[in-house]
């Protein structure tokens, strides 16, 4: 399964690469913050729940022909929505840390600077 640092999403979508930011939280924590382009497919609590069946059915909403960053609270249940994505053909990637870890590396938190270490360490 597919999993990108919020370093290299960073870079990623600096240099202007064709990135679908699937964001899954809840449409509340979404519009509170979210990654700018961010697409709000709001299934965090189906997926967290074990139900895969409402986000099933909207997947005709995401690209095929774009890479897909699954963003959630902490990259937690953004796996299991990879999953099925990767499962049904599309290239697909878990953003570590969610957006715990996107706002951390955004202010360059010790938290942050923790788990990248931790990242880096087991690979």
């Amino acid at each position: 399964m597919g999993k990108i640092r919020p370093s290299e999403l960073d870079r990623r979508l600096s240099a202007g690469e064709d990135l679908f930011l699937l964001d899954i939280r809840p449409r509340d924590s979404y519009r509170r913050g979210c990654i700018d382009g961010a697409h709000n497919v709001p299934v965090y609590s189906d997926l967290q729940r074990g139900d895969d069946s409402s986000f099933r059915s909207q997947l005709d909403e995401i690209p095929r022909e774009e890479d897909v960053v699954v963003i959630c609270k902490a990259g937690i249940v953004a796996k299991k929505a990879t999953a099925v994505l990767e499962g049904e053909g599309h290239d697909a990637a878990t953003l570590l840390g969610g957006m715990s870890g996107w706002n951390g590396y955004q202010n360059g938190t010790i938290g942050y600077k923790l788990r990248s270490l931790l990242w880096r360490t087991v690979g």
